[in-house]
């Protein structure tokens, strides 16, 4: 029996069973609902893992893993036939290597304390998104997490130099590199990457450190036109010298509704145009920064690129600027039911493609409201669509809305978050029959009985 082999192979506090699995949940905005499972167990070892997952593969026992519980694509829950793996004692900092800029943790290392050890040592690791202070690493690089400074830094699979991982039958993978050039055969890491906990489990990484810059300027600028968003971008590019790292856009519907009550936050600019570009550049300099942010947004306003603008000009600023464009509970809080959604698109195409997305829901009777954001720079739009209620009909419609006309655009239903349970029977949206074989065969190769997360994915 999987208890007895479990028992054998950690203490009785590493183990949950029966009426303890109540006060455990599945997502962090689901914790009224207690965690449906065989038993959760709470490993502090690769080696720990190893054993479980070899006992599981030995009694064909599914294996859901738990980070963090940030997902939104239903990646955690479970029907209750599952043994739940949580790396939650797994949250080491091993190692910080200052000559190498690289920092080596263990999978249930939570971003933001990652964030504080890099500070600690001068250098700063760039990922970053709302989650941060919950999301664990291991389910940062399981998913290929984006955020907010993807336009710089890249997406987390371009942070990573090595990972360890194990795989359903208990075997360990381990490649914990500090190397950013290695072209000896198959870059096996890759394969864990993205992949949602349905290859291996990953243990350990070795994260990419940076340089840390000692300047942020920010700007709020209002724009009407669509196309002036994209000229926005490639006029900020050439003229701030790779100092630009991140360009979020907030469509009004998003924007007036986090800075009129109940949202606390105060409008910069004012309410009335249709969208709202978040730019931050960063640098090494504080006064010649924000001059040349300044002269390159004065410039596009003498150019009828842009309609308003204002300013960071203290922490403070930034502090407020940032917290509209963060704070998406202030818009979701609204809705009764709420659908997210983090598609891709060719950025000159999203204008036109979002305004007809936006036209078709708003004649859903029963519709509640849309907001709409994104990490334009890199092509990611966030809907967030509100409803009256949580059928799976009007699910099913809205999501017909949002993803069918991905394929023809060359989008993809998930930019960041992933495919998970509740994405995958759309997968065929943006993967052709053939990439979804190749995928298969790489799910049957490195898990033949299918018990790591199952039916996620494919």
């Amino acid at each position: 029996m999987i208890l007895d082999l479990l028992q054998d192979i950690l203490t009785p506090a590493q183990i949950l069973t029966g009426d303890q699995l109540k006060t455990r949940y599945h997502h962090i905005w689901r914790m009224h609902d207690g965690l449906k499972g065989i038993a959760l167990v709470m490993p502090k070892s690769t080696q720990e893992v190893s054993k479980i997952l070899a006992a599981c593969h030995s009694e064909n026992v599914p294996v859901v893993i738990h980070g963090g519980l940030t997902n939104l694509v239903g990646g955690t829950e479970t029907i209750g036939n599952e043994v739940i793996l949580s790396l939650e004692k797994m949250s080491n900092i091993i190692e910080v290597n200052t000559s190498s800029r690289s920092i080596t943790v263990e999978a249930g290392c939570i971003l933001q304390s990652i964030h504080d050890k890099a500070r600690d040592a001068d250098l700063l690791f760039p990922l970053n998104f709302g989650a941060k202070g919950s999301a664990q690493i291991g389910g940062i690089v399981s998913t290929n997490a984006g955020g907010l400074r993807v336009l710089r830094y890249g997406m987390t699979r371009q942070l990573i130099l090595g990972l360890e991982a194990v795989l359903a039958d208990g075997t360990i993978i381990s490649s914990l590199k500090t190397i950013i050039k290695d072209n000896s055969g198959y870059d096996l890491k890759q394969l864990f990457i993205g992949s949602e906990g349905t290859l291996g489990v990953i243990t350990k990484v070795v994260l990419k450190l940076v340089e840390p810059p000692s300047s942020r300027c920010s700007a709020m600028v209002a724009i009407n036109d669509y196309q002036n968003v994209v000229k926005l971008l490639k006029h900020l590019e050439q003229h701030l010298g790779g100092r630009l790292t991140g360009y979020e856009l907030m469509w009004d519907n998003y924007y007036n509704k986090v800075t009129s009550p109940p949202a606390l936050a105060k409008p910069p600019l004012d309410h009335g145009y249709r969208y709202y570009v978040l730019a931050e550049c960063m640098g090494q300099q504080i006064s010649t920064d924000q001059e040349h942010l300044e002269e390159a947004i004065q410039m596009a306003f003498t150019e009828g690129i842009i309609e308003d603008a204002a300013f960071a000009m203290n922490q403070s600023d930034l502090d407020w600027f940032w917290s509209i464009r963060e704070d998406v509970n202030a818009a979701v809080s609204q809705f009764d039911f709420d659908q997210h959604f983090d598609i891709s698109l060719p950025i000159p195409l999203i204008g036109d493609i979002a305004d007809d997305m936006l036209e078709k829901l708003h004649k859903l009777p029963y519709l509640q409201g849309v907001v709409t954001l994104g990490h334009i720079a890199d092509g990611n739009i966030h809907f967030m669509v509100g409803k009256h209620n949580d059928s799976a009909s009007e699910t099913h419609e809205i999501n017909q809305i949002i993803y069918s006309p991905l394929k023809a655009n060359g989008g993809s239903i998930s930019a960041e978050h992933g495919i998970g349970l509740h994405k995958k029977a759309y997968l065929h949206h943006c993967r052709s029959e053939a990439e979804i074989a190749l995928m298969k065969t790489l799910k049957q190769a490195l898990d033949p009985k299918g018990i790591l997360n199952p039916g996620r994915i494919l």
